[in-house]
């Protein structure tokens, strides 16, 4: 079966499969659907919950997948704003405050700053918050994260990116060269909005992905098609994915990302207001408030100067964030699309089984938080979100991916 089932489209039923010259257009669109490999670890850093569309599913004119895809990718809005419900489920295990504590350690970042943008948001991946976004074209972009009465907020202004934190009176500053037509600069560590969302879920399309249009939605007052995305291979922790795509200016409106175990979404990204006219131009003034600490990162320049000076036969430099696995010796994948499975080898012992007598009171803390399982491989450890799920066997071997236990343990016995 095709990746795309063209047979289902908003308003109408059992349509035939589109003719040859519209494969033209699945090709370019292509790029803008998923193969779930990535999604596990960026998906975790989002959420999501069903219900932001208003009462009542609009008549809208007949379109199919292949179409549908096609308007996000020819969407050509530049201003917004709008607030944004982000909520995320992943099943993490009550630790009571060691969860919030972890990640606000993380936040103390890049240069001890706790207003660093790539740590700050992976504050995002747990719990609900409210997120206030504009943007006035690729160079001027806000992202506004809203606590009890507290507010982190992201500014892109031109040449320069301040990050605030209200709560501790930090502001970390950073440059960037201006955006070269159509592209975007404003920070991603980790997707804030329904379009971030559906871009990271939308890069490429096989045949191990059912694409269809199910349906229509209101979502924050606004007409919308649904884009339901399910993976077709037996094994993925991913139930369906889906997009609604605003029917006029082809924006994605609202993510949502449903486990195949059922229950609450593990993510739900979704506009709950939203306008399309270019914002005020104090929206993206800042200037840092009296007695702050301000921060300086490393800007783009220096860094590229620091690189052009280095000798060819130095070391090459970190992987970057995002580049997963990269730096990892021996890491390659098993499996295709929606079950692909990353395994590399961590050089270590691995983590001490619950039937061993290493690791006394860690090892019986950290296997109460996972299924000890046996195979070919021995031993290991499976630790499960109610997306990604990885396996750590006791010789330091790592199995991991959007995938069943069952997935994991069958991939670790094959290696073997």
């Amino acid at each position: 079966m095709a990746p795309y089932e063209s047979d289902r489209t908003a308003g109408a039923e059992g349509l035939p499969d589109e003719a040859d010259d519209v494969r033209a257009g699945r090709r370019k669109a292509a790029r803008y659907v998923v193969p779930v490999a990535v999604v596990g670890v960026a998906a975790a850093t989002i959420g999501l919950v069903p219900a932001l569309a208003d009462s009542g599913d609009p008549s809208l004119p007949k379109i199919t997948a292949e179409q549908l895809i096609e308007k996000i990718a020819k969407s050509d809005v530049q201003q917004l704003s709008g607030t944004v419900k982000v909520s995320t489920d992943l099943g993490l295990p009550s630790l009571g405050g060691l969860e919030s504590g972890m990640l606000s350690g993380v936040t103390k970042g890049s240069g001890g700053s706790s207003a660093d943008p790539q740590s700050k948001l992976m504050e995002l991946a747990s719990g609900t918050h409210t997120v206030r976004v504009a943007a006035d074209g690729p160079d001027k972009a806000k992202v506004s994260v809203l606590e009890n009465a507290a507010e982190y907020s992201i500014i892109h202004n031109g040449n320069d990116v301040w990050a605030y934190d209200s709560k501790s009176n930090e502001v970390y500053h950073s440059t960037a060269p201006a955006a070269e037509k159509g592209q975007e600069k404003a920070p991603k560590d980790v997707p804030t909005t329904p379009k971030q969302l559906a871009d990271e879920a939308l890069k490429s399309v096989d045949d191990t992905t059912s694409v269809t249009v199910d349906g229509t939605a209101q979502v924050a007052g606004r007409d919308a098609y649904k884009l339901l995305i399910k993976p077709k291979q037996s094994g993925s922790t991913v139930g369906a994915i889906t997009v609604a795509v605003d029917a006029k200016t082809g924006v994605p409106l609202k993510f949502t990302l449903v486990p195949t175990s059922g229950g609450a979404a593990v993510v739900d990204a979704g506009f709950t207001q939203v306008a399309f006219a270019k914002p005020a131009a104090s929206t993206f003034d800042f200037t840092p408030p009296k007695g702050a600490k301000v921060t300086e990162g490393k800007d783009s320049k220096d860094s590229k100067d620091l690189k052009d000076s280095k000798d060819s036969k130095a070391p090459e430099s970190a992987p970057s964030r995002g580049d997963l696995g990269k730096g990892l010796d021996g890491l390659k994948t098993v499996g295709k699309g929606w079950s692909t499975i990353a395994e590399f080898d961590t050089g270590g012992q691995g983590m001490p089984s619950g039937s061993s007598s290493q690791g006394g009171n860690v090892s019986g803390f950290l296997n109460s938080l996972g299924d000890h399982v046996k195979g070919k491989f021995g031993s290991g450890t499976v630790f499960s979100t109610r997306l990604v799920n990885a396996l750590i066997t006791d010789d330091g071997k790592v199995y991991a991916g959007a995938v069943t236990k069952d997935a994991l343990v069958k991939a670790a016995n094959a290696a073997h």
